[in-house]
């Protein structure tokens, strides 16, 4: 990477820093082009040259921040045993989604999608769409399910009840509840792929 291109990657950073900070502290709707410009120590110009609208910049803050995040739950899924590649995404997937970051943004959503509902399509449009495309593959590859949205869409809400529990003001699970809840939600749903269908009359 040359030296120009260094420079631009460093400003698109910068700005997606003070995104992120000025999101997060402030609301989508509080937050402005010209209070992220001097976040980032850049002009207003230069952010709408990376970003051309409020929603873009949104979009690509979001994509910034789960992006490392995203990556290690992911790599879990290569373990060879499923049980345990199922695991292991599961503990990560929760802790992830108790992370201070990632709490502050479902914050924001709640309050104020109702004002903003473009936050909420946007968020949906980049957050979920890679999880459930590894998941996806995952369930097909692996545990051989043609159509597994239903077993998808089960076992990650079983694992996000903590979240919605934080999000209610109750405390943060400790390592040792999030690993035995994770445990729990995985052998139920391994179980229900084992279990024989009965015949309907």
């Amino acid at each position: 990477m040359g030296k120009i291109e260094q420079n631009r990657e460093k400003k698109r950073t910068a700005i997606l820093n003070a995104a992120q900070e000025t999101f997060l502290s402030q609301g989508f709707i509080q937050a402005s082009m010209d209070k992220i410009a001097v976040q980032a120590k850049v002009t207003k110009q230069t952010v709408y040259r990376y970003f051309p609208s409020k929603i873009d910049l949104f979009k690509a803050t979001l994509q910034h921040m789960g992006g490392d995040s995203q990556n290690n739950f992911f790599i879990t899924l290569e373990k060879p045993e499923i049980a345990e590649a199922l695991q292991s995404f599961a503990e990560s997937f929760i802790h992830t989604h108790l992370s201070e970051t990632h709490l502050c943004t479902m914050r924001l959503l709640i309050a104020e999608s109702a004002k903003a509902p473009e936050i909420t399509s946007t968020f949906f449009s980049v957050c979920p769409s890679e999880t459930e495309q590894k998941l996806t593959a995952f369930f097909k590859d692996r545990l051989g399910l043609a159509d597994p949205q239903k077993q998808i869409d089960l076992w990650t809400a079983m694992l996000l009840s903590f979240r919605t529990t934080v999000l209610l003001g109750m405390p943060r699970p400790t390592d040792e509840e999030i690993t035995e809840h994770a445990k729990a939600a995985t052998a139920f749903l391994l179980a229900s792929q084992l279990a024989p269908v009965k015949p309907t009359n």
